[in-house]
């Protein structure tokens, strides 16, 4: 879904923060989690810091006062570029907030040039996730604590991804507004916003070669005008061609398409 011009420009005048930065610092998105989870616990604290008929100066002050002394110079910037401007309720506020915690975490495998394989790391987590029903029923479990679920997803990947594929998966485990593979979406949206890119999503029958990746990549760049993210997804039920989603847009080439279209004309 658009957001509309207002949203936009409330999000792009936190995004800038981190964005002018140059270089985002260790343990920022620490921070900007633990702001996130204080103010989302707390509707009380969201009021006095989002309730448009306080005045910004008097919003900011009550910000520096929970959170002055306690995070960092850089995170109490992000928090006031975020109190300065207009939500359209607390909870929105507190979702800006771990907007820039997850920001943060990109942010700095960017640097370290490992983005690339934090994106397919992410993506590919997700699925198996989605595949495996008891490990999805159990990630979703408020029953189950949850240091308990957070730390059975260390156990699946630590070691075994780059460290911010890991900090992102086990927060889309406590973060809980979505599902896990919806939020972990959610991310690689936020990635791919980062580098002005589009996110596709491709489901084709049998894995492609580098080549038939790369020719697919460029043809849809070539349609987006805007170089694309593509994320794989082996699908043996498609039979054969390829399917792919861009936002809400589907483009669907492939054999399994082809027939429910020609079973819908028939019906």
């Amino acid at each position: 879904m658009a957001m509309s011009a207002n949203a936009e420009a409330r999000q792009g005048a936190v995004d800038a923060v981190l964005t002018e930065l140059g270089t985002v610092p260790a343990g920022l998105s620490d921070e900007l989690f633990a702001v996130a989870d204080v103010l989302a616990g707390s509707a009380q604290l969201r009021r006095a810091v989002t309730e448009p008929a306080f005045p910004v100066e008097d919003r900011r002050a009550v910000a520096g006062k929970l959170f002055g002394g306690r995070v960092s110079a850089v995170a109490v910037s992000v928090l006031d570029a975020a109190v300065s401007q207009n939500w359209r309720s607390g909870l929105a506020f507190v979702s800006a907030i771990e907007r820039q915690g997850v920001r943060a975490v990109l942010l700095i495998a960017e640097q370290a040039g490992t983005l690339d394989e934090v994106e397919h790391t992410l993506f590919r987590f997700g699925r198996i996730v989605d595949a495996d029903h008891q490990l999805r029923t159990t990630l979703a479990d408020r029953n189950v604590p949850l240091e308990a679920r957070v730390g059975l997803v260390a156990t699946l990947l630590k070691g075994k991804v780059p460290p911010e594929t890991l900090a992102l998966a086990q927060r889309a485990v406590a973060a809980g507004d979505h599902t896990f593979d919806i939020t972990l979406e959610g991310y690689l949206l936020i990635s791919a916003a980062l580098r002005r890119r589009s996110l596709a999503t491709v489901v084709v029958a049998h894995p492609l070669t580098a080549d038939q990746e790369a020719r697919l990549e460029a043809a849809l760049t070539a349609q987006m005008k805007r170089p694309v993210n593509l994320m794989v997804v082996i699908d043996p039920n498609l039979v054969g061609g390829v399917r792919v989603e861009i936002g809400d847009e589907i483009i669907d080439g492939s054999m399994a398409g082809r027939f429910e279209a020609a079973r819908r004309q028939l019906a």
